[in-house]
């Protein structure tokens, strides 16, 4: 058995083009890169198959090494349910992404920069927590008890839009 260096060229520019995709910020971008992954990881599971032989029903007349191994063709057949699962969920993520806010990007929140500034914290320490996160701590309005609270840009009972 030879190594096709054509088909190991493909799978690294697959897997070197998704995985710089999946790090972008767009979600449409993030979902190209799952694409070209899971296409990566089908080549490489058909190329680590082996060579093409008989169709893998049994009759006898053989010998087991001219069988064609159908293991690698199950586990494609899976990936793509899989992937397809996958792909149809980042759609939706996108579609109601931009229906809310004519964008794609995810955002920056003040926790993912408090978490990024704040020095290195390992759970399984002993160390005390880092006390450096006061920087971007609110402080809570106080509420009366009968006065309740809505999101912005959402219909009240009334009908009017809440601002």
């Amino acid at each position: 058995m030879t190594v096709n260096l054509t088909l190991l060229v493909v799978m690294g520019v697959l897997y070197a083009v998704g995985v710089y995709l999946l790090l972008e910020r767009s979600l449409t971008r993030v979902l190209l890169g799952l694409m070209l992954l899971t296409n990566g990881t089908n080549l490489l599971i058909l190329h680590a198959g082996g060579s093409a032989g008989s169709a893998p029903l049994y009759d006898g007349s053989l010998a087991a090494e001219e069988y064609s191994d159908p293991l690698p063709q199950a586990l494609i057949l899976t990936a793509i349910v899989i992937s397809l699962a996958v792909t149809a969920f980042l759609l939706g993520m996108i579609y109601r992404s931009w229906v809310l806010g004519r964008r794609d990007e995810i955002q920056d929140d003040v926790e993912d920069r408090r978490v990024a500034r704040q020095s290195s914290y390992d759970v399984e320490d002993d160390a005390e927590v880092p006390a450096d996160t006061t920087e971007f701590e609110e402080t809570p309005r106080r509420r009366e008890p009968d006065e309740t609270v809505e999101a912005p840009g959402v219909r009240g009972v009334d009908g009017r839009e809440n601002r």
